[in-house]
Protein backbone atom coordinates (compact mmCIF):
# COMPACT_ATOMS: atom_id res chain seq x y z
CA UNK A 1 0.00 0.00 0.00
CA UNK A 2 1.29 3.69 -1.06
CA UNK A 3 1.78 5.47 2.29
CA UNK A 4 -0.47 8.70 1.90
CA UNK A 5 1.98 11.92 1.49
CA UNK A 6 2.22 14.55 4.82
CA UNK A 7 0.68 17.47 3.00
CA UNK A 8 3.29 19.63 5.07
CA UNK A 9 5.82 18.24 2.39
CA UNK A 10 5.47 21.03 -0.51
CA UNK A 11 6.59 20.77 -3.94
CA UNK A 12 9.21 22.19 -5.29
CA UNK A 13 10.48 23.55 -8.66
CA UNK A 14 13.77 23.51 -10.41
CA UNK A 15 15.93 26.60 -10.45
CA UNK A 16 14.42 29.14 -13.05
CA UNK A 17 18.07 29.96 -14.39
CA UNK A 18 17.57 26.41 -16.70
CA UNK A 19 16.17 28.70 -19.42
CA UNK A 20 19.11 30.71 -19.76
CA UNK A 21 21.57 27.82 -19.26
CA UNK A 22 19.45 25.98 -22.48
CA UNK A 23 19.63 29.41 -23.95
CA UNK A 24 23.78 29.61 -23.94
CA UNK A 25 24.20 26.09 -24.70
CA UNK A 26 21.93 26.29 -27.97
CA UNK A 27 23.49 29.49 -28.57
CA UNK A 28 27.26 28.03 -28.81
CA UNK A 29 25.69 25.01 -31.02
CA UNK A 30 24.07 28.04 -33.53
CA UNK A 31 27.68 29.74 -33.55
CA UNK A 32 29.86 26.59 -33.77
CA UNK A 33 27.73 25.41 -37.00
CA UNK A 34 26.62 28.77 -38.41
CA UNK A 35 29.98 29.80 -39.55
CA UNK A 36 30.64 26.21 -42.22
CA UNK A 37 26.98 26.79 -42.83
CA UNK A 38 27.25 30.12 -44.17
CA UNK A 39 30.89 29.31 -46.12
CA UNK A 40 28.66 26.22 -47.77
CA UNK A 41 25.73 28.75 -48.76
CA UNK A 42 27.71 31.07 -50.11
CA UNK A 43 28.56 29.42 -53.09
CA UNK A 44 25.47 29.18 -54.23
CA UNK A 45 23.94 32.73 -52.90
CA UNK A 46 24.83 36.14 -52.12
CA UNK A 47 26.65 36.68 -48.74
CA UNK A 48 24.21 38.48 -47.08
CA UNK A 49 21.28 36.50 -47.88
CA UNK A 50 23.43 33.11 -47.02
CA UNK A 51 23.87 35.14 -43.16
CA UNK A 52 20.37 36.48 -43.05
CA UNK A 53 19.25 32.33 -43.38
CA UNK A 54 21.91 31.14 -40.70
CA UNK A 55 21.08 34.02 -38.33
CA UNK A 56 17.08 33.01 -38.83
CA UNK A 57 17.89 29.35 -38.32
CA UNK A 58 19.96 30.01 -34.90
CA UNK A 59 16.98 32.26 -33.71
CA UNK A 60 14.66 29.38 -33.86
CA UNK A 61 16.99 27.14 -32.58
CA UNK A 62 17.34 28.99 -29.58
CA UNK A 63 13.94 30.64 -29.22
CA UNK A 64 12.72 27.29 -29.55
CA UNK A 65 14.82 25.60 -27.14
CA UNK A 66 14.43 27.76 -24.65
CA UNK A 67 10.76 27.37 -25.04
CA UNK A 68 10.60 24.15 -24.61
CA UNK A 69 12.87 24.24 -21.61
CA UNK A 70 10.66 26.79 -20.49
CA UNK A 71 7.42 24.61 -20.41
CA UNK A 72 9.76 21.37 -18.80
CA UNK A 73 10.37 24.06 -15.87
CA UNK A 74 6.72 24.96 -15.17
CA UNK A 75 5.31 21.50 -15.45
CA UNK A 76 8.37 19.71 -13.24
CA UNK A 77 8.21 19.52 -9.45
CA UNK A 78 10.13 17.55 -7.01
CA UNK A 79 9.47 16.70 -3.31
CA UNK A 80 11.19 14.64 -1.15
CA UNK A 81 8.78 13.32 2.39
CA UNK A 82 9.87 10.97 5.39
CA UNK A 83 9.49 7.70 3.21
CA UNK A 84 9.73 8.92 -0.68
CA UNK A 85 11.36 11.29 -3.14
CA UNK A 86 8.81 12.30 -6.14
CA UNK A 87 9.17 13.93 -8.84
CA UNK A 88 6.44 15.14 -11.13
CA UNK A 89 6.93 16.26 -14.66
CA UNK A 90 5.17 16.42 -18.10
CA UNK A 91 2.54 18.81 -20.02
CA UNK A 92 0.37 16.68 -22.29
CA UNK A 93 1.78 13.12 -20.81
CA UNK A 94 2.11 14.20 -17.07
CA UNK A 95 4.92 10.95 -15.85
CA UNK A 96 4.59 10.81 -11.95
CA UNK A 97 7.72 9.15 -10.33
CA UNK A 98 8.44 8.07 -6.95
CA UNK A 99 11.38 6.36 -5.45
CA UNK A 100 11.20 4.70 -1.44
CA UNK A 101 13.73 6.77 0.49
CA UNK A 102 15.36 3.28 2.12
CA UNK A 103 16.19 1.78 -1.31
CA UNK A 104 17.87 5.22 -2.76
CA UNK A 105 21.33 4.33 -2.50
CA UNK A 106 23.41 7.45 -4.69
CA UNK A 107 22.74 11.13 -4.80
CA UNK A 108 25.42 12.37 -7.34
CA UNK A 109 25.67 15.86 -8.49
CA UNK A 110 27.04 17.02 -11.68
CA UNK A 111 27.91 20.74 -12.73
CA UNK A 112 29.22 21.63 -16.01
CA UNK A 113 31.38 25.31 -16.51
CA UNK A 114 28.22 27.21 -17.50
CA UNK A 115 26.35 25.59 -14.03
CA UNK A 116 29.36 26.03 -11.98
CA UNK A 117 29.28 29.78 -12.95
CA UNK A 118 25.68 30.48 -11.84
CA UNK A 119 25.93 28.04 -8.77
CA UNK A 120 24.04 25.14 -9.92
CA UNK A 121 24.10 21.57 -10.15
CA UNK A 122 22.41 18.37 -11.49
CA UNK A 123 21.26 16.24 -9.22
CA UNK A 124 20.82 12.13 -10.07
CA UNK A 125 19.24 9.93 -7.20
CA UNK A 126 19.17 6.64 -7.78
CA UNK A 127 18.82 3.07 -6.06
CA UNK A 128 21.19 1.20 -8.37
CA UNK A 129 18.97 -1.01 -10.34
CA UNK A 130 19.31 -1.63 -13.41
CA UNK A 131 15.85 -0.46 -14.73
CA UNK A 132 16.73 2.43 -17.10
CA UNK A 133 15.14 6.08 -15.85
CA UNK A 134 12.58 4.57 -13.49
CA UNK A 135 15.19 3.79 -10.89
CA UNK A 136 16.48 7.63 -11.30
CA UNK A 137 15.67 10.74 -10.63
CA UNK A 138 16.67 13.50 -12.03
CA UNK A 139 16.76 17.41 -11.22
CA UNK A 140 18.38 19.23 -13.49
CA UNK A 141 19.25 21.96 -12.58
CA UNK A 142 19.51 23.22 -8.65
CA UNK A 143 21.17 25.39 -6.46
CA UNK A 144 24.53 23.87 -5.19
CA UNK A 145 22.96 24.50 -1.42
CA UNK A 146 19.71 22.67 -2.73
CA UNK A 147 21.87 19.73 -3.93
CA UNK A 148 23.97 19.47 -1.00
CA UNK A 149 20.68 19.54 1.66
CA UNK A 150 19.31 17.08 -1.05
CA UNK A 151 22.88 14.65 -0.93
CA UNK A 152 23.02 15.03 2.93
CA UNK A 153 19.25 14.52 3.60
CA UNK A 154 18.72 11.44 1.44
CA UNK A 155 22.12 9.31 2.49
CA UNK A 156 22.39 10.44 6.48
CA UNK A 157 20.73 7.69 7.51
CA UNK A 158 23.06 7.57 10.76
CA UNK A 159 21.42 8.14 14.39
CA UNK A 160 22.16 11.55 16.11
CA UNK A 161 23.41 9.87 18.81
CA UNK A 162 26.25 7.86 16.78
CA UNK A 163 29.67 8.46 18.01
CA UNK A 164 32.00 9.77 14.88
CA UNK A 165 34.02 7.25 13.78
CA UNK A 166 38.29 7.73 13.97
CA UNK A 167 38.18 6.91 10.11
CA UNK A 168 36.36 10.14 8.92
CA UNK A 169 37.57 12.51 7.19
CA UNK A 170 39.87 12.83 4.02
CA UNK A 171 41.23 9.40 2.98
CA UNK A 172 43.18 10.89 0.03
CA UNK A 173 43.71 13.72 -1.81
CA UNK A 174 44.98 15.02 -5.06
CA UNK A 175 48.80 14.93 -5.75
CA UNK A 176 49.64 17.13 -9.02
CA UNK A 177 52.38 14.31 -9.39
CA UNK A 178 50.28 11.98 -10.61
CA UNK A 179 49.35 13.03 -13.51
CA UNK A 180 52.71 11.54 -14.48
CA UNK A 181 50.70 8.55 -15.15
CA UNK A 182 48.34 9.45 -17.36
CA UNK A 183 50.06 9.00 -20.37
CA UNK A 184 50.95 5.39 -19.23
CA UNK A 185 47.50 4.13 -20.15
CA UNK A 186 45.71 3.31 -23.17
CA UNK A 187 44.54 6.26 -23.42
CA UNK A 188 47.25 7.59 -25.39
CA UNK A 189 47.47 6.06 -27.84
CA UNK A 190 43.60 5.80 -28.43
CA UNK A 191 43.31 9.37 -28.23
CA UNK A 192 46.86 9.48 -30.56
CA UNK A 193 45.13 7.33 -33.18
CA UNK A 194 41.77 9.37 -33.03
CA UNK A 195 43.39 12.48 -33.85
CA UNK A 196 44.77 10.44 -36.55
CA UNK A 197 41.14 9.56 -38.02
CA UNK A 198 40.20 12.72 -37.37
CA UNK A 199 42.73 14.65 -39.40
CA UNK A 200 41.75 12.88 -42.33
CA UNK A 201 38.50 12.48 -41.87
CA UNK A 202 38.15 16.29 -41.99
CA UNK A 203 40.18 16.74 -44.72
CA UNK A 204 37.92 14.41 -46.43
CA UNK A 205 34.97 16.30 -45.40
CA UNK A 206 36.38 19.22 -47.11
CA UNK A 207 37.61 17.04 -50.49
CA UNK A 208 41.24 18.49 -49.16
CA UNK A 209 42.55 14.68 -48.30
CA UNK A 210 44.21 14.04 -51.52
CA UNK A 211 46.15 17.32 -50.75
CA UNK A 212 47.24 16.17 -47.39
CA UNK A 213 48.30 13.15 -47.84
CA UNK A 214 50.54 14.64 -50.96
CA UNK A 215 51.69 17.52 -48.16
CA UNK A 216 52.57 14.60 -46.03
CA UNK A 217 54.74 12.63 -48.73
CA UNK A 218 56.64 15.72 -49.40
CA UNK A 219 57.91 16.38 -46.09
CA UNK A 220 59.07 12.27 -46.54
CA UNK A 221 60.24 12.44 -49.70
CA UNK A 222 63.65 11.53 -48.53
CA UNK A 223 62.98 9.03 -45.86
CA UNK A 224 62.04 5.70 -45.89
CA UNK A 225 58.75 4.18 -45.79
CA UNK A 226 59.66 2.43 -42.43
CA UNK A 227 61.37 5.66 -41.06
CA UNK A 228 57.79 8.22 -42.11
CA UNK A 229 55.89 5.29 -40.58
CA UNK A 230 57.68 5.32 -37.43
CA UNK A 231 57.18 9.53 -36.74
CA UNK A 232 53.96 9.60 -37.56
CA UNK A 233 53.25 7.23 -35.16
CA UNK A 234 55.57 9.45 -32.98
CA UNK A 235 54.00 12.26 -33.97
CA UNK A 236 49.92 10.49 -33.41
CA UNK A 237 51.48 9.17 -29.79
CA UNK A 238 52.79 12.78 -29.10
CA UNK A 239 49.14 13.79 -29.87
CA UNK A 240 47.61 11.49 -27.60
CA UNK A 241 50.29 11.90 -24.57
CA UNK A 242 49.05 15.61 -24.81
CA UNK A 243 44.90 14.68 -25.10
CA UNK A 244 45.41 12.04 -22.06
CA UNK A 245 46.97 14.96 -20.12
CA UNK A 246 44.43 17.22 -20.97
CA UNK A 247 41.71 15.10 -20.22
CA UNK A 248 43.34 13.62 -16.32
CA UNK A 249 43.58 17.20 -15.24
CA UNK A 250 40.13 17.70 -16.41
CA UNK A 251 38.76 14.49 -14.59
CA UNK A 252 41.09 14.34 -11.21
CA UNK A 253 41.40 17.84 -11.03
CA UNK A 254 40.40 18.60 -7.36
CA UNK A 255 40.07 15.51 -6.46
CA UNK A 256 39.46 14.13 -2.77
CA UNK A 257 38.41 11.30 -1.43
CA UNK A 258 36.84 11.22 1.84
CA UNK A 259 34.78 9.47 4.82
CA UNK A 260 32.05 11.54 6.16
CA UNK A 261 29.82 10.86 9.43
CA UNK A 262 27.56 8.00 9.10
CA UNK A 263 29.46 5.85 6.81
CA UNK A 264 29.15 7.66 3.40
CA UNK A 265 32.24 7.17 0.79
CA UNK A 266 32.20 10.42 -0.66
CA UNK A 267 34.37 11.64 -4.51
CA UNK A 268 34.80 15.06 -5.31
CA UNK A 269 36.48 15.83 -8.57
CA UNK A 270 36.65 17.61 -11.85
CA UNK A 271 38.19 20.81 -13.23
CA UNK A 272 35.47 22.37 -15.70
CA UNK A 273 32.87 19.64 -14.81
CA UNK A 274 32.39 18.99 -11.05
CA UNK A 275 31.36 15.82 -10.38
CA UNK A 276 30.48 14.75 -6.73
CA UNK A 277 30.15 10.64 -6.19
CA UNK A 278 28.91 9.46 -3.02
CA UNK A 279 28.50 5.77 -2.08
CA UNK A 280 27.37 4.43 1.10
CA UNK A 281 29.56 1.76 2.91
CA UNK A 282 26.96 -0.23 3.94
CA UNK A 283 26.91 -1.22 0.16
CA UNK A 284 30.69 -1.77 -0.37
CA UNK A 285 31.73 -5.62 -0.57
CA UNK A 286 35.08 -4.62 -0.97
CA UNK A 287 37.57 -3.16 -3.31
CA UNK A 288 39.61 -3.92 -7.35
CA UNK A 289 42.83 -2.85 -7.40
CA UNK A 290 43.55 -1.80 -11.29
CA UNK A 291 47.07 -2.35 -12.93
CA UNK A 292 46.92 -1.41 -16.74
CA UNK A 293 50.46 -2.73 -18.33
CA UNK A 294 52.13 0.93 -18.91
CA UNK A 295 50.66 2.15 -15.05
CA UNK A 296 51.81 -1.44 -13.06
CA UNK A 297 55.35 -0.81 -14.84
CA UNK A 298 55.29 2.73 -13.04
CA UNK A 299 54.24 1.07 -10.08
CA UNK A 300 50.97 2.63 -9.52
CA UNK A 301 47.48 1.29 -9.26
CA UNK A 302 43.85 2.51 -9.53
CA UNK A 303 41.49 1.84 -6.72
CA UNK A 304 37.83 0.52 -7.66
CA UNK A 305 34.99 0.08 -5.41
CA UNK A 306 32.90 -3.06 -5.63
CA UNK A 307 29.75 -1.97 -4.39
CA UNK A 308 25.73 -2.64 -4.92
CA UNK A 309 23.68 -0.29 -6.34
CA UNK A 310 26.36 1.12 -8.72
CA UNK A 311 24.67 0.58 -11.83
CA UNK A 312 23.86 3.06 -14.53
CA UNK A 313 20.84 3.38 -16.80
CA UNK A 314 21.90 4.53 -20.60
CA UNK A 315 22.67 8.28 -19.73
CA UNK A 316 24.94 7.58 -17.35
CA UNK A 317 27.86 6.19 -19.07
CA UNK A 318 31.16 7.46 -16.64
CA UNK A 319 33.39 4.52 -16.80
CA UNK A 320 34.90 5.90 -13.71
CA UNK A 321 31.61 5.63 -11.75
CA UNK A 322 33.20 3.36 -9.53
CA UNK A 323 36.88 4.57 -8.99
CA UNK A 324 37.69 5.80 -5.83
CA UNK A 325 41.65 6.25 -6.36
CA UNK A 326 42.86 7.50 -9.99
CA UNK A 327 46.42 6.44 -11.07
CA UNK A 328 48.54 6.47 -7.77
CA UNK A 329 51.75 5.01 -6.43
CA UNK A 330 50.75 1.23 -5.66
CA UNK A 331 51.85 1.53 -1.58
CA UNK A 332 49.43 4.57 -1.31
CA UNK A 333 46.74 2.58 -3.10
CA UNK A 334 47.12 -0.40 -0.67
CA UNK A 335 46.91 2.17 2.16
CA UNK A 336 43.66 4.02 0.84
CA UNK A 337 41.99 0.73 -0.23
CA UNK A 338 42.79 -0.49 3.57
CA UNK A 339 41.15 2.86 5.03
CA UNK A 340 38.39 1.81 2.85
CA UNK A 341 37.85 -1.44 4.08
CA UNK A 342 38.69 0.09 7.44
CA UNK A 343 41.86 -2.60 7.94
CA UNK A 344 44.92 -2.50 9.19
CA UNK A 345 46.70 -4.32 6.03
CA UNK A 346 45.04 -3.87 2.55
CA UNK A 347 43.65 -7.55 1.69
CA UNK A 348 45.27 -7.18 -1.84
CA UNK A 349 49.09 -6.89 -0.55
CA UNK A 350 48.30 -10.27 1.08
CA UNK A 351 50.51 -13.80 -0.52
CA UNK A 352 48.61 -15.29 -3.14
CA UNK A 353 48.71 -19.10 -4.36
CA UNK A 354 49.94 -19.77 -7.28
CA UNK A 355 48.15 -22.09 -9.54
CA UNK A 356 50.12 -25.43 -11.34
CA UNK A 357 52.24 -25.27 -13.99
CA UNK A 358 49.49 -26.45 -16.40
CA UNK A 359 47.76 -23.12 -15.77
CA UNK A 360 51.37 -21.44 -17.65
CA UNK A 361 51.22 -23.98 -20.57
CA UNK A 362 47.63 -23.32 -21.33
CA UNK A 363 48.49 -19.48 -21.90
CA UNK A 364 51.58 -20.32 -23.98
CA UNK A 365 49.59 -21.98 -25.65
CA UNK A 366 47.33 -19.50 -25.86
CA UNK A 367 49.59 -16.87 -27.02
CA UNK A 368 51.67 -18.95 -29.37
CA UNK A 369 48.89 -19.67 -31.50
CA UNK A 370 47.15 -16.10 -31.79
CA UNK A 371 51.02 -14.80 -32.47
CA UNK A 372 51.43 -17.59 -35.21
CA UNK A 373 47.93 -17.05 -36.89
CA UNK A 374 48.80 -13.95 -38.65
CA UNK A 375 52.30 -14.95 -38.96
CA UNK A 376 50.44 -18.25 -41.07
CA UNK A 377 48.37 -16.08 -42.89
CA UNK A 378 50.95 -14.25 -44.62
CA UNK A 379 53.04 -17.17 -45.65
CA UNK A 380 50.27 -18.82 -47.40
CA UNK A 381 49.40 -15.65 -48.72
CA UNK A 382 53.37 -14.92 -49.29
CA UNK A 383 53.75 -18.33 -51.26
CA UNK A 384 50.25 -18.13 -53.51
CA UNK A 385 51.25 -14.62 -54.23
CA UNK A 386 54.34 -12.58 -53.65
CA UNK A 387 57.37 -13.19 -52.00
CA UNK A 388 56.98 -9.65 -50.40
CA UNK A 389 54.69 -11.14 -47.78
CA UNK A 390 56.89 -13.88 -47.13
CA UNK A 391 59.71 -11.29 -45.50
CA UNK A 392 56.33 -9.45 -43.76
CA UNK A 393 55.54 -13.07 -42.25
CA UNK A 394 59.49 -13.44 -40.91
CA UNK A 395 59.18 -10.46 -39.47
CA UNK A 396 56.14 -10.42 -37.13
CA UNK A 397 57.09 -13.91 -36.26
CA UNK A 398 60.17 -12.31 -35.21
CA UNK A 399 58.18 -9.58 -33.52
CA UNK A 400 55.01 -11.24 -32.28
CA UNK A 401 55.86 -14.53 -31.11
CA UNK A 402 58.90 -13.34 -28.27
CA UNK A 403 56.17 -10.80 -27.10
CA UNK A 404 53.28 -12.96 -26.80
CA UNK A 405 55.64 -15.81 -24.73
CA UNK A 406 56.57 -12.59 -22.32
CA UNK A 407 53.09 -11.85 -22.01
CA UNK A 408 52.10 -15.00 -21.48
CA UNK A 409 54.50 -16.17 -18.71
CA UNK A 410 53.68 -12.76 -17.36
CA UNK A 411 49.67 -13.41 -16.64
CA UNK A 412 50.92 -16.86 -15.08
CA UNK A 413 52.60 -15.39 -12.73
CA UNK A 414 50.01 -12.71 -11.99
CA UNK A 415 47.27 -15.98 -11.48
CA UNK A 416 46.66 -16.25 -7.69
CA UNK A 417 43.66 -16.61 -5.12
CA UNK A 418 43.94 -16.40 -1.63
CA UNK A 419 41.79 -16.19 2.05
CA UNK A 420 42.73 -13.05 4.03
CA UNK A 421 40.74 -12.63 7.14
CA UNK A 422 37.03 -11.55 5.74
CA UNK A 423 38.11 -11.39 2.15
CA UNK A 424 38.99 -13.81 -0.58
CA UNK A 425 41.46 -12.40 -2.66
CA UNK A 426 41.94 -13.16 -6.94
CA UNK A 427 44.14 -11.49 -8.92
CA UNK A 428 45.16 -12.52 -12.93
CA UNK A 429 45.63 -10.10 -15.68
CA UNK A 430 49.03 -9.63 -18.01
CA UNK A 431 47.89 -6.21 -20.13
CA UNK A 432 44.96 -5.05 -17.31
CA UNK A 433 46.02 -6.98 -14.38
CA UNK A 434 43.18 -6.87 -11.21
CA UNK A 435 43.30 -7.56 -8.00
CA UNK A 436 39.81 -8.03 -6.56
CA UNK A 437 39.44 -8.42 -2.40
CA UNK A 438 35.87 -9.99 -1.74
CA UNK A 439 34.33 -9.79 1.15
CA UNK A 440 33.30 -13.36 1.74
CA UNK A 441 29.74 -12.96 3.20
CA UNK A 442 29.44 -11.47 0.16
CA UNK A 443 29.63 -14.25 -1.84
CA UNK A 444 26.08 -15.74 -2.96
CA UNK A 445 27.13 -18.22 -5.02
CA UNK A 446 30.25 -20.62 -6.56
CA UNK A 447 29.95 -21.24 -10.40
CA UNK A 448 32.62 -23.93 -11.12
CA UNK A 449 33.63 -24.55 -14.66
CA UNK A 450 35.95 -27.53 -16.41
CA UNK A 451 36.30 -27.73 -20.17
CA UNK A 452 37.38 -31.07 -21.44
CA UNK A 453 40.95 -29.40 -22.10
CA UNK A 454 41.26 -28.02 -18.77
CA UNK A 455 39.82 -31.60 -17.56
CA UNK A 456 43.16 -33.28 -19.12
CA UNK A 457 45.65 -30.13 -17.49
CA UNK A 458 43.80 -31.26 -14.08
CA UNK A 459 42.71 -27.38 -13.17
CA UNK A 460 39.21 -25.81 -12.64
CA UNK A 461 37.79 -22.17 -13.45
CA UNK A 462 35.83 -20.77 -9.79
CA UNK A 463 33.65 -18.26 -10.35
CA UNK A 464 32.50 -15.94 -7.35
CA UNK A 465 29.51 -14.44 -7.59
CA UNK A 466 27.77 -11.24 -5.88
CA UNK A 467 25.27 -8.55 -6.16
CA UNK A 468 28.01 -6.15 -6.41
CA UNK A 469 30.28 -4.77 -9.08
CA UNK A 470 30.80 -6.66 -12.04
CA UNK A 471 28.04 -9.72 -10.41
CA UNK A 472 31.62 -12.43 -10.58
CA UNK A 473 34.77 -12.63 -10.45
CA UNK A 474 36.87 -15.53 -11.76
CA UNK A 475 39.74 -17.76 -10.70
CA UNK A 476 41.63 -19.11 -13.69
CA UNK A 477 43.19 -22.52 -13.96
CA UNK A 478 43.15 -23.18 -10.24
CA UNK A 479 43.94 -27.00 -9.19
CA UNK A 480 41.24 -28.90 -8.86
CA UNK A 481 41.46 -30.49 -5.77
CA UNK A 482 42.91 -27.28 -4.33
CA UNK A 483 40.90 -24.68 -5.86
CA UNK A 484 37.60 -26.54 -4.46
CA UNK A 485 39.17 -26.72 -0.74
CA UNK A 486 39.56 -22.68 -1.25
CA UNK A 487 36.19 -22.58 -2.33
CA UNK A 488 35.13 -24.23 0.69
CA UNK A 489 37.02 -22.61 3.14
CA UNK A 490 36.33 -19.15 1.84
CA UNK A 491 32.28 -19.54 2.37
CA UNK A 492 32.08 -22.82 4.10
CA UNK A 493 28.75 -24.82 3.47
CA UNK A 494 28.12 -23.30 0.36
CA UNK A 495 30.14 -25.54 -2.00
CA UNK A 496 30.83 -28.26 0.22
CA UNK A 497 27.60 -30.74 -0.39
CA UNK A 498 28.45 -30.88 -3.66
CA UNK A 499 31.74 -32.28 -3.41
CA UNK A 500 32.37 -35.78 -4.11
CA UNK A 501 35.13 -38.08 -4.16
CA UNK A 502 35.02 -37.47 -8.04
CA UNK A 503 34.83 -34.54 -7.96
CA UNK A 504 33.81 -31.96 -10.55
CA UNK A 505 36.09 -34.43 -12.95
CA UNK A 506 33.22 -36.91 -13.50
CA UNK A 507 30.72 -34.36 -12.94
CA UNK A 508 31.79 -32.13 -16.30
CA UNK A 509 30.54 -28.71 -16.53
CA UNK A 510 29.35 -26.88 -14.55
CA UNK A 511 28.44 -26.78 -10.27
CA UNK A 512 25.83 -24.27 -9.01
CA UNK A 513 24.50 -22.98 -6.01
CA UNK A 514 23.70 -19.89 -4.59
CA UNK A 515 22.12 -18.66 -1.35
CA UNK A 516 18.65 -17.98 -0.36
Amino acid sequence: MTPVPDPSEEWRRLDRRTVLVTAAVLTGVAGGAGLPTVLGLAGAMPLWRAVTWVLAGAALLVGGGAAADYVRWRRTRYRVGAERAELRTGLLLVKRRSLARERIRSVDLTAHPLLRVLGLVKVRIGTGENAGGESTLELDPVTKAEGERLRRELLDRVRPDAPDSPHDGALAVLDPGWIRYAPASFVAPLLGGAAAGAVMQVSEWFGAQGEVIEWIGDRFQDTSVLGMIVVLVLLALLAGTVGALGLWVEMWWNYRLEREPGGTLRVRRGLFTARSISIEERRLRGIELVEPLGVRMCRAARVDAVATGLVKDDEDKHADHKTLLPPAPRDLADRVAAQVLREPEAPTGAPLTAHPRAARTRRLRWALGSALAPVAVLAVLGAALTPVLLYAAAGCALVLVPLAVLLALDAYRNLGHGITGDYLVTRSGTVRRTTVALQRGGVIGWTVKQSSFQRRAGVLTLTATTAAGEGAYDIHDAGEGEGLAFAAEAVPDLLAPFLKPTGVRDAGVETRKTRG
